[in-house]
């Protein structure tokens, strides 16, 4: 009982600061429908609970497995072994996580059905997977990460402007969607597993970051890619989202009950299919291990439903809505602010985030502190929710003006700072980019983009977890490299 009261502790500060803010919002500047709030409070909770059974399952099945993979791939060490391990799993694990089905649904939503939600998800999922591989062969090899983000951000950079605008938006978020609760988790814990097997004590160190990076850039390409071999899209500037019965207040919820069991059952059920095999294969696990892997397995399932449930049935409308009064009325100055505090807010209370800090403080010796970390990134996150805003405000003002010099600013730092840091920082960004960026700022972006005439909302709507995702990559390698100029001037040893 106290880990799952230590789990939903991290959740209930994960959610609690956005509910708090929005139950402000709906008071104080937004009014809202009494049974709008409720819906929306209702759908808090399923998120909560949702998000507090999903990461007890990913605890006690998904990162055990990830782990125990990652050991049997570096133990056969074949190249044939490792790049097929890499495919599956990485296309499994993948499918199965809940923000990219989130921003799936979002974008099928916008795009009136025209990119459905499976042909991202599997998209994406593809090259997840070819991205997966190449970051074990990478390990296998001893290529420097930062040699091989080089390249592939290169790639996405030379791809890039001959992409639709809204592709290019779509693109980068699923990048940072797709690195959440599921899939950051199982991947880490597979590099660690797979550091842990090699001699060199130093590469281990290093090699047990960067593979989240690394599969984020697959995500990026693999809907680059996409775009150039699909016709463009004809959509109108603004849409009608759907709007829910407005006399119930259980009433979505029973509607999404169903459908969302389905879709959270066939995300889990390939990823469960290969711990079965690889028990009956090779794995050769004790009775008990495999209960309560299975049971964190069903677990996840639960965790799915409720997620996706209460995202859909409560959660995002009123998101929506803010977003939406906030653009027609015109009160930019309050669209600005609140979009910088919520990103404030969601990063400062990010549970994975306080986990990435402590992580810092121990590898830089206490060097860097953990307030120092969190400072600079609440107010990073901050301003790339604000930049967003800003975008939808002003038309000339393109994805691709931030998204171009910030990577090249970010490769860059990786060959000039600390080498230690590139895997953290990269790693960072899946990190920052979760539950609440994927769900509630979202649907706040595409609601103020729908309501303002200058934007369109499939170009200016996405592309805020594109933004939450760049900017812990810049500011943790300025950590980095003053940590490492600190450590030097102290004449202590640079630790790459």
């Amino acid at each position: 009982m106290r880990a799952w009261a230590d789990k939903f502790r991290e959740v209930l500060l994960s959610v609690l600061p956005i509910v708090l803010l929005v139950l402000a919002l709906s008071v104080f500047v937004v009014p809202l429908e009494p049974i709008r709030i409720l819906r929306f409070v209702l759908g808090a909770l399923c998120l909560m609970a949702g998000l507090t059974v999903f990461l007890m399952g990913v605890d006690l099945g998904i990162s055990p497995l990830g782990s125990r993979l990652g050991e049997a791939v570096i133990r056969w060490n074949r190249v044939w072994v490792v790049a097929i391990a890499g495919l599956l799993l990485g296309f499994l694990v993948s499918i199965a996580e809940p923000d990219l089905h989130i921003l799936g649904n979002q974008v099928e939503l916008v795009t009136g059905g025209w990119l459905g939600k499976w042909t991202l998800v599997l998209t994406v999922s593809a090259g997840i997977a070819v991205l997966m591989a190449t970051g074990l062969l990478r390990v296998l090899y001893n290529t420097p990460l930062y040699w091989l983000l080089t390249g592939l951000y290169g790639l996405i950079l030379l791809v890039a402007p001959f992409v639709s605008p809204e592709f290019l938006a779509i693109s980068f978020d699923a990048s940072g969607a797709t690195t959440g609760a599921m899939t950051v988790p199982f991947i880490m814990a597979m590099a660690l597993g797979i550091a842990l097997k090699k001699k060199d004590s130093k590469a281990s160190e290093k090699d047990s970051f960067g593979l989240v990076a690394i599969v984020s850039a697959g995500a990026i390409l693999s809907v680059l890619l996409m775009s150039l071999f699909t016709r463009g899209i004809d959509i109108a500037d603004s849409i009608d989202f759907p709007v829910d019965d407005p006399d119930s207040i259980l009433g979505p919820f029973a509607t999404q009950l169903q459908h969302q069991a389905l879709e959270a059952f066939f995300a889990i059920l390939p990823l469960f299919l290969v711990f079965l095999a690889g028990q009956f294969l090779f794995l050769n696990l004790k009775s008990r291990t495999v209960l309560r892997m299975t049971r964190g397995f069903g677990f996840a399932w639960l965790g799915l439903v409720l997620i996706f449930v209460g995202a859909q049935a409560g959660f995002m409308e009123v998101g929506r809505e803010i977003g939406t009064r906030l653009a027609r009325e015109g009160r930019t100055g309050l669209l600005l602010g609140i979009g910088f505090l919520l990103g404030f807010l969601t990063i400062l209370a990010e549970p994975a985030v306080h986990v990435l800090t402590r992580q810092i403080e121990d590898v830089t010796s206490g060097s860097v502190r953990r307030a120092a970390v969190l400072s600079a990134l609440s107010l990073g996150v901050g301003l790339s929710v604000g930049l967003s805003v800003l975008r939808i405000l002003l038309p000339p003002l393109q994805l691709w003006h931030i998204l171009l010099p910030g990577y090249l600013l970010s490769i860059l730092l990786a060959h000039i700072g600390s080498k230690l840091f590139v895997g953290i920082a990269f790693d960072s960004g899946g990190v920052a980019s979760g539950p609440m960026t994927a769900t509630f700022i979202l649907a706040y972006t595409q609601g103020a983009a729908n309501a303002s005439r200058s934007a369109n909302v499939l170009v200016d709507g996405f592309g805020v977890i594109a933004l939450v995702a760049l900017t812990p990559i810049i500011t943790l390698q300025i950590l980095g490299l003053l940590y490492r100029r600190k450590a030097l001037a102290k004449g202590g040893i640079s630790r790459g």
